[in-house]
């Protein structure tokens, strides 16, 4: 669920009715065919583990964007279905962790619900929120949540950007396409 501090509200607009419906199926084949890079979204729970810390968690996320660079936002969709985004969601932080070419392994585990994810995972605290900053990825934006927005099956999270940096030397990212993983061709 979604916490009201963190809810915009959205004026209802008038959907003309001759617009066709386009199956789910149909437009998932067909926007497949954008090509996107992959993140991995961070955050802390609140649960206490059994050491009595907070807990990281996260999860894979194909659907992100920058948004806007005065204020620094980021804008990412997450399905309503997700396990992992509620846990995360009442820290009020979070971490857009972008994959490099090499961390296929890696977005697939955090694909999987209810898997151990940071099972053996090299990661550190964001400087700005302490959201886990994940090794290796491409680049990283720390954020603390600005608004949380419904979009039909997913809610549209906005990020405020604390802090960010890219890897260097920057290495090929891991991109999604036609429903499968891809390197960039030399």
């Amino acid at each position: 669920m979604h916490s009201p501090a963190h809810t915009a509200t959205l004026a209802p607009r008038t959907v003309p009715r001759a617009t066709p419906r386009v199956a789910p199926t149909e437009l998932r084949r067909v926007l497949s065919h954008f090509c996107s890079g992959v993140t991995i979204v961070t955050g802390r729970t609140a649960a206490t583990d059994p050491a009595g810390g907070e807990t990281p968690v996260g999860f894979t996320c194909q659907s992100f964007t920058s948004l806007s660079l005065d204020p620094p936002l980021v804008a990412l969709a997450v399905a309503r279905t997700s396990s992992t985004w509620p846990r995360i969601e009442p820290s009020g932080a979070f971490c857009v962790n972008i994959l490099a070419s090499g961390q296929e392994a890696l977005c697939r585990t955090f694909a999987v619900s209810g898997a151990d994810k940071f099972a053996g995972v090299d990661w550190a605290p964001g400087p700005a929120t302490g959201s886990p900053v994940l090794a290796g990825s491409l680049a990283w934006a720390d954020c603390t949540v600005d608004a949380v927005l419904p979009g039909g099956d997913h809610w549209i999270v906005i990020g405020r950007v604390g802090a960010l940096e890219a890897a260097e030397p920057a290495t090929d990212p891991l991109l999604f396409f036609r429903s499968g993983f891809h390197r960039p061709a030399a």
